[in-house]
């Protein structure tokens, strides 16, 4: 395997763990349970009893069991976890968008460590890091040979303690190391700037804590900026979703007042739930309404949303209900389809479940699980094609997914044709000599000047054309409808995309 195609791999576990933790934080475990299978559960029984006493080695016994609800879960469907300390900690950390690090977005490059971005006011920013510096070690392990997890759980540690990183600077040819005090780190998942005079671009990496708080800032900051904008691009590309309430918050700040947003349905009564586009319904963790601080004008601005295969969850609801509602134009790649709703039931102080309790639904009734939302227009990635898009793992990809509801699922050919090609070109990009030949390019940094998707929204906003796709073809459609879709009371159960 290639250097290249390392990196795809990367790409391709990104949007595959992306997609496996758009979940909300929510209830407590139910205290009723239905009769247990009295013969299955003596095997069970027995079986605990014979590993404990014929293994060859003693086992911990509470280890035996954390496997075994694990194991349960893990054969439901590839969102349905059990958390163990370690695990459940990692996720409060995600949904709040707070950690102990270092400070800096990152990605892989030829096996190394690469900077996407410091967090600005990280301790990584203040000690200079840059957006293409290379991590070659930390503290005294070299960064070749480690997993991206792996190297973010060795960056990450204790508030106040210090880690050294050797960072190699292409741009001015030289290594050198950086001591970095750890400390706790609040993640931006709203980025914003103004894209052109008159268009404004807005990115939501993550639907989490404070995205709803960051997007009005930045928003309100974008507006102040130039109180005339003439057209605004959603950023919703590679976004993993996240948080219910803020999905529904980012729809309705474009949105008449009381147009549905999405809606779910499942076996509880409390799943079978409308979610419109008012403060009831997504100010539940703000107390008031944080859009009510908008622009007048954000109802009405021409507005396009880029997404991607790596747009998952609370993102295509966001995209889902634009554009139904024909309040935005979608643009980029068929999105992750992640149409199912999770639930995080505390089991203990330390633990719990996470389980797929309900599919979602667009406002036409549509269910984009394990199909995702077709743009209006479908875009490349570079103005050269695309390679990456095919590597990323979508939900339809992975075992034991869900279907839809609304028919049978069929063999997607042609993207298995495409997934096929963009190997073969990675592969084909290194000879036997290790001399790499026509090997495809990085993908440019969202938001920037090479940002091929964002400038073909901004030549949509402006009435100039669009180079669409010519290879990008929609994934099938499932057969006939065969199940209703969502429908229910207006209640809100403690459960999100």
């Amino acid at each position: 395997m290639t250097s290249k195609l390392k990196i795809a791999g990367w790409v391709a576990l990104g949007a595959l763990a992306g997609g496996l933790t758009t979940l909300q934080f929510g209830a407590t475990a139910r205290n009723t349970v239905s009769p247990l299978p009295l013969e299955e559960m003596q095997q069970l029984a027995a079986v605990f009893g014979m590993v404990k006493t014929d293994y060859v080695e003693p086992v911990d016994e509470k280890k035996l069991i954390s496997d075994a609800i694990g194991g349960m879960v893990s054969g439901l469907d590839p969102h349905s976890v059990y958390f163990d300390k370690t695990t459940f900690k990692e996720f409060r950390e995600g949904t709040t968008g707070k950690f102990v690090g270092v400070g800096i977005e990152i990605g892989m490059e030829d096996g190394l460590v690469k900077i996407v971005s410091p967090i600005e006011g990280s301790p990584a920013f203040r000690a200079g890091l840059k957006s293409g510096d290379l991590i070659t070690k930390i503290d005294d392990t070299f960064v070749k040979g480690l997993t991206m997890d792996q190297a973010v759980k060795r960056m990450r540690g204790e508030p106040s303690t210090k880690v050294v990183l050797t960072v190699f600077r292409k741009s001015e040819n030289r290594s050198f190391p950086v001591t970095i005090v750890r400390e706790e780190i609040r993640v931006q998942s709203v980025r914003a700037k103004i894209a052109e005079p008159g268009y404004g671009w807005v990115r939501v990496s993550q639907f989490q804590d404070r995205t709803v708080e960051d997007f009005v800032a930045k928003v309100n900051a974008l507006y102040k900026e130039d109180p005339k904008l003439k057209g605004l691009v959603l950023d919703l590309r590679n976004d993993p979703g996240g948080l219910l309430e803020g999905a529904i918050a980012i729809s309705a700040a474009f949105l008449p007042k009381d147009v549905t947003v999405v809606s779910t349905n499942g076996q509880l009564p409390e799943s079978k739930a409308i979610f419109k586009a008012r403060p009831e319904d997504y100010t539940r963790r703000f107390g008031s309404d944080p859009l009510a601080k908008l622009p007048a004008a954000l109802k009405t601005v021409p507005l396009v949303v880029l997404v991607n295969e790596g747009s998952a969850s609370a993102s295509e609801i966001v995209a889902g209900a634009l554009q139904d509602h024909k309040r935005a134009t979608i643009l980029g790649g068929q999105t992750f389809g992640k149409g199912s709703v999770q639930t995080v039931r505390q089991l203990t102080a330390e633990t719990a479940l996470k389980i797929t309790t309900a599919r979602y639904y667009t406002p036409s009734g549509r269910s984009i699980q394990a199909r995702g939302i077709v743009p209006d227009v479908m875009i490349d990635e570079t103005e050269d094609g695309n390679v990456y898009a095919a590597l990323r793992v979508r939900e339809a990809d992975l075992e034991k997914h869900i279907t839809s509801g609304q028919g049978k699922e069929e063999k997607d050919a042609a993207r298995e044709k495409a997934r096929e090609e963009a190997i073969k070109k990675l592969e084909e990009a290194s000879n036997g000599n290790g001399k790499k030949a026509d090997a495809p390019k990085p993908l440019p940094e969202f938001g920037s000047a090479e940002d091929f998707p964002l400038r073909q929204a901004l030549n949509k906003l402006q009435g100039k054309p669009v180079v669409a796709s010519k290879t990008m073809t929609e994934r099938k459609a499932e057969g006939p409808a065969a199940a209703a879709s969502a429908t229910g009371s207006a209640s809100a159960p403690a459960s999100a995309p």
